[in-house]
């Protein structure tokens, strides 16, 4: 019995381990510049070379950040809450999805991400780096039956509300007019450009090398921790 029990455990162990190997989720505590704190969850999934990072903020809007490593894409998909003034039948939350080029510094790797570990799961965690605002210019808008064209996760991520949804690209960027922001328009049939700014509180953004000796004696460089960072980005669009 005891050596069946034994199985049965390194058993688990292996296909744990499997699991995590291809898929594995992080919670992390944030604190926000107000001092309120906020809860990401990072999920790596090494197979597909993904990454996902949600958090609800303090006013209600959830905000996801997905990327697609083998496509060199990034999706910001926000939710912004049911306002009464909007006129909506009904309440329910507008969709609106940020599709961006992923530069390859900008997280660390999938595979890097699934090897992250926290000692202190409730501890409260600050960034080392504050990267500022990135200013996106989105002129182009993304048709969800052709969005498998960009990325396969496209669809799936920004499909939940197709009537309230908008999905702007900055994939391929062109040099946009003169166009008057919507809050200083009066004519709601001219073409105006709205803003919408966000920011992800803690993220995985490098990662740290040390150097050491071997058992030889050599002197070498290895991975020793993360950087994290903070990053702003105020999203152009036009509605």
């Amino acid at each position: 019995m005891t050596t069946v029990k034994h199985k049965l455990n390194i058993l688990s162990f292996i296909i744990l381990t499997l699991l995590c190997n291809s898929y594995c989720q992080l919670i992390v505590n944030v604190k926000n510049r107000g001092g309120d704190v906020e809860r990401e969850t990072i999920e790596a999934n090494t197979t597909a070379d993904t990454i996902r990072l949600e958090f609800l903020s303090m006013d209600g809007t959830h905000v996801t950040h997905f990327i697609d490593f083998k496509a060199d894409v990034q999706v910001f998909r926000v939710f912004v809450p049911w306002e009464e003034e909007r006129g909506l039948s009904l309440p329910q939350p507008q969709v609106l999805c940020f599709v961006t080029r992923f530069g390859k510094n900008e997280f660390i790797s999938s595979d890097a991400m699934s090897k992250l570990r926290q000692k202190n799961p409730t501890a409260i965690r600050s960034p080392e780096e504050d990267r500022g605002v990135e200013k996106h210019t989105l002129d182009l808008l993304v048709s969800l039956d052709r969005s498998a064209l960009i990325s396969p996760y496209l669809y799936n991520i920004c499909m939940l509300n197709k009537d309230l949804s908008k999905m702007m690209s900055a994939v391929k960027s062109t040099e946009s007019e003169k166009i008057s922001r919507c809050k200083d328009t009066t004519d709601i049939k001219k073409p105006c450009t709205c803003q919408y700014h966000l920011c992800i509180g803690w993220y995985p953004c490098g990662l740290k090398y040390c150097r050491g000796k071997d058992s030889a004696g050599k002197v070498v460089n290895y991975r020793c921790g993360i950087k994290t960072c903070r990053r702003c980005l105020l999203f152009e669009h036009y509605a």
